[in-house]
């Protein structure tokens, strides 16, 4: 089959991907929404949800897309149902440019309702054709949010010309539109000012009614820029903010690309925290977490560094991986981040098969709270299962477990030809409180809902075990599952088998 990614475009160096959503907002100055508890949907089987989608991939199957062919989520709740925005690209084809909205009233049955644009928005395309441009095929990267009763998406359109690019706002008064066009946010040119890549816009609402904007891909590294929380638009004209985070450098090459910001408020940890994708969308991509007490920061990784250094920064809570009995997943980030109204965070972005990292799902899993503050994410999708608990006895046996390490490739997709995927060893947990994972030995300790492993190293992994299915298994079965951090800040996963 001929693989055609419009995001792709003319597959060009630092353009990474673009933007999905997040939760954007802490405690947003909107109407409040009327919410229920995320339920099944009848009579849905996760079984029918594959890991490639080649007889429905073509244009002519839309309809029947649901999680297939999603890339750069942004996903919301708004009164009982969830509604996912993505970038316009398709496994195999062109599609039609416009931005793809689905709905699920689970997390987990997605269907197809619509487009926002019936082409190019032409603010953006006029823009790039100003400047001597050729707008590309398809937009990129949206962001969705409500303020009061108006529903605003921010959008991406890009070029074949480096960093000739337009984050612009339309608004509706339907999370289905129509929609309608109400200015240019913030762009970019290929010029010789300083400044990043006008694409994959995410923006927050402060308790106190202050609106920002954070956006870019490589070059300059990721922005945040005050908005007018009137109209949505920049607070003042022509401004493109200021630089908040960046990563480091090898031999005087960029490490990779920085990109997809996303941006939420957790008012429980009282923090703002900010995800950030690095490196290459279809083999590298992970996801990196920084915090701060403000919205324009200043942002800090898991060691106390300022994420704006030139130094790479941690912890990275989702990553190319592969347990036993599957080809592994890649390309795992541009995230969003949401919650659903009653306290569950979910992170939710494209996953690429390795037997065919071409095709595109969009994967959605539970996040997590360390006793510190940081977020971790489930190692398996979500679909429907709850917080029990499990006892002590329900955890002895054998594991799956991944330590999500990993090695820098300075470059780009010419560089970054590896997905790097990090691979599941067995771990045993003995009913006599000892573990074992190849030579390592330790002890291990439960106080539910965290589990305490102390490696004979000095290492200590704590981690969050929840209920979940194991994905790579027929049936899908429900199984144990953990995810933490060790105390150097590398995420951890476990899939009892």
């Amino acid at each position: 089959m001929k693989r055609t990614l419009t995001i792709f475009l003319a597959a060009l160096l630092f353009y990474g991907c673009s933007k999905d959503g997040g939760d954007s907002i802490g405690k947003t100055p909107a109407e409040p929404d009327t919410t229920t508890t995320t339920t099944p949907e009848t009579d849905f089987d996760i079984n029918s949800i594959e890991d490639t989608y080649g007889d429905v991939a073509s244009f002519d199957y839309y309809t029947k897309w649901g999680s297939y062919n999603v890339h750069d989520p942004s996903i919301k709740k708004f009164g009982d149902t969830y509604y996912c925005y993505s970038t316009d690209v398709a496994y195999g084809t062109s599609v039609r440019p416009g931005i793809q909205i689905r709905k699920s009233k689970d997390l987990v049955q997605w269907t197809f309702v619509g487009w926002v644009f019936s082409g190019l928005p032409s603010l953006a395309s006029n823009y790039i054709k100003q400047k001597g441009g050729t707008p590309n095929d398809g937009i990129w990267a949206p962001y969705i949010m409500k303020v009061g009763s108006e529903y605003r998406l921010y959008y991406a359109l890009s070029s074949s010309t480096a960093r000739l690019s337009a984050i612009g706002l339309a608004t509706a008064s339907s999370p289905t539109g129509p929609w309608t066009e109400k200015g240019l946010v913030v762009t970019s040119a290929d010029d010789a000012s300083i400044q990043t890549n006008a694409i994959d816009p995410t923006v927050i609402a402060t308790e106190s009614g202050e609106y920002y904007m954070y956006y870019g891909s490589a070059w300059d590294g990721i922005y945040v820029l005050k908005l007018d929380p009137e109209t949505g638009l920049a607070a003042s004209s022509g401004d493109r903010g200021s630089r908040i985070a960046n990563r480091g450098f090898t031999g005087g090459d960029y490490n990779g690309n920085i990109e997809a910001p996303e941006i939420i408020y957790n008012k429980a940890q009282k923090k703002y925290y900010l995800f950030i994708a690095y490196d290459w969308l279809e083999t590298k991509y992970n996801t990196r977490v920084c915090r701060a007490d403000k919205p324009i920061g200043p942002f800090y990784d898991f060691n106390g560094a300022d994420a704006n250094t030139n130094m790479d920064h941690g912890p990275m809570i989702t990553a190319p991986y592969k347990f036993t009995g599957h080809g592994g997943w890649q390309g795992v980030s541009h995230v969003s981040v949401f919650d659903d109204d009653n306290g569950q965070y979910f992170i939710a972005h494209q996953g690429r098969p390795s037997v065919d990292p071409y095709f595109m799902d969009l994967q959605v899993r539970k996040l997590f709270w360390t006793a510190d503050g940081w977020p971790v994410a489930s190692p398996e999708r979500y679909a429907w299962e709850n917080n029990d608990a499990a006892t002590k006895g329900d955890l002895t046996g054998a594991w799956d477990f991944i330590v999500l390490n990993y090695s820098v490739v300075p470059g780009y997709g010419d560089k970054q030809t590896s997905a790097d995927l990090q691979v599941a060893t067995t771990l045993n947990i003995m009913s006599d409180g000892s573990v074992k994972n190849g030579s390592r030995t330790g002890t291990w300790t439960y106080n539910a809902p965290v589990m305490q492993i102390s490696w004979s190293d000095g290492t200590t992994d704590k981690v969050m075990v929840h209920n979940g299915h194991d994905w790579e298994k027929t049936g899908r079965p429900v199984t144990y599952l953990f995810t933490g951090l060790n105390n150097a800040g590398t995420a951890i996963w476990g899939k009892k088998l």
